[in-house]
């Protein structure tokens, strides 16, 4: 198994220039071969959620779904699926705050018949009435319903990430909200497909067993896109956080969910990056029932299903087991992610965070910790991209990143060799600031739960199975930590007022 894996690592960011390709922009031109049968495709679009224009948050999301579920000109979408069917074959599109990805699939037997459809999507996109209103009424139903009242874990994420990026081009969802959704109009998508689905603002990527010959063919067919300049983006300059800064969202709910984090100046590009990502793992490694968080507030007291931290951007972390691909940003965040604990625990479990986070930064981690993580990351890190789409993906995250060969996740494994103790808690030091945060709480009493923080009310907490003394005795260390949090820092909002 770790020798396939090793072997797929090698291929990761193998750049193939073939020799007729010399008309292609190498710069933008990703190609993976391999000798699986399957083929993906990758056509990365510069252009995300951050383009929106004021009022009009959601444009991007709903030209995606539009390119993903809108028919072309000739063939609607109930056609388009019924030729896909037969070829066991797909196409989707994702937007994030940076990109639009536009992504497929399918055995090379049946390219033929799957290639006029995957680009015809690309080219010639129907842009109907019927499916323009469809893809908007999701969009709305999603955030008047689903977001708002399916997950407490989502929706704390979401209000964390609005609030950290507010006054930016990342201070929104990329779904939008419900308002400006429903100021788009269908003439409103058909302009940002013509200014930024262009021939100049794309990349490609290939993976699997192709020839050259296919190459040339989609890239000559990509040039077909409209004409038009590459878009350059913007900067993202969140404001700093200053104090423990709190958003209540008040909802009826049976558990408690919490979010905090904060605006983290580093990307992967630094060569600091590769310590604090071990130092992240120690803390709160995603998925990792082994991370410190997840052992002293799940392991240790069975307050909830798990606890974890990042030092990047993590969407739809209740679905993923690994890191995603292709959601870029130029300002990344660190947070914590605090599972579902029971209301009454909220508080003793926000303190039981932050003290951990506070005891690494003042006393950094321990020998075994380092040892321990170091050794786990270099095995764990060859999961990261278990496939050729997941391969392609870090290829061209590496070039948004400007990370040159051998490539991001090769870096960070032979990192794992080189560093030590010292630039990790060096790292901590100088990244992790438990004493500047956006916290985030999914809860109901409001009011009280505000009291209780501004006063730094002792949380003292009750178990229905014995603890071990040692758990006891650091229960009252943890229910008196305090908390420095001011009254005219905590606000609270009504669910039903979010993302209107």
């Amino acid at each position: 198994m770790f020798t396939r894996n090793i072997k797929f690592l090698s291929l990761l960011l193998t750049i193939v220039i073939m020799s007729n390709l010399s008309a292609i922009d190498k710069d933008r031109l990703f190609l993976l071969k391999t000798e699986e049968p399957v083929i993906v495709f990758k056509v990365w679009f510069n252009a995300g959620s951050k383009d929106d224009p004021k009022g009009k948050e959601g444009l991007a999301a709903l030209t995606a779904a539009l390119l993903n579920e809108g028919g072309t000109k000739n063939f609607t979408y109930s056609q388009i699926l019924e030729k896909l069917y037969p070829l066991a074959a797909g196409y989707y599109a994702s937007v994030s705050k940076e990109n639009c990805v536009y992504s497929g699939s399918v055995h090379r037997d049946n390219l033929n018949e799957y290639l006029p459809l995957f680009i015809g999507q690309l080219h010639d996109p129907g842009f109907r009435e019927e499916d323009f209103n469809r893809v908007k009424e999701e969009a709305i139903s999603y955030l008047s319903t689903s977001l708002r009242y399916s997950s407490d874990e989502e929706l704390g994420k979401a209000v964390l990430y609005n609030e950290i990026y507010k006054n930016t081009p990342y201070g929104h969802l990329s779904t939008g909200t419900i308002s400006s959704l429903k100021s788009i109009t269908l003439d409103d998508v058909k302009q940002f497909y013509k200014k930024y689905f262009n021939k100049s603002n794309f990349a490609l990527a290939i993976g699997g067993g192709f020839d050259e010959n296919l190459v040339s063919k989609v890239w000559d067919e990509l040039e077909k896109l409209p004409e038009g300049d590459l878009n350059k983006g913007m900067d993202i300059l969140p404001a700093a956080i200053n104090g423990l800064n709190v958003v209540i969202v008040e909802k009826k709910t049976n558990a408690t969910a919490i979010s905090m984090g904060y605006p983290i100046d580093i990307l992967r590009n630094n060569p600091e990056w590769y310590p604090l990502a071990l130092a992240n793992s120690w803390l709160g490694e995603h998925r990792n029932s082994s991370s410190h968080l997840y052992q002293v507030i799940r392991e240790a007291r069975g307050l909830n299903y798990g606890d974890y931290s990042y030092i990047e951007y993590y969407p739809n972390g209740g679905r993923l087991s690994k890191p995603p691909v292709n959601v870029p940003l130029k300002k990344h965040l660190f947070e914590i992610w605090i599972r579902p604990v029971p209301n009454e625990t909220k508080h003793f479990a926000l303190r039981a965070a932050l003290r951990e986070l506070h005891l690494l930064v003042d006393e950094g981690i321990s020998n075994d910790g380092f040892s321990m993580t170091r050794d786990f990351l270099k095995k764990y890190v060859l999961h990261y991209a278990p496939n050729t789409e997941m391969r392609l993906g870090y290829a061209i995250d590496d070039r948004y990143y400007g990370v040159e060969a051998p490539g991001h996740l090769q870096k960070f494994r032979e990192s794992m060799t080189s560093v030590t103790r010292d630039q990790v808690n060096s790292a901590i030091k100088k990244y992790f600031s438990p004493e500047n945060m956006v916290i985030v709480f999914i809860t109901e009493n409001a009011e009280a739960l505000k009291s209780a923080l501004v006063n730094n009310t002792p949380s003292p907490i009750q178990y229905q199975t014995p603890k071990p003394e040692s758990v006891l005795q650091e229960d009252k260390l943890i229910s008196s930590f305090k908390l420095n949090i001011k009254p005219e820092n905590v606000k609270i909002i009504k669910v039903e007022e979010l993302f209107n």
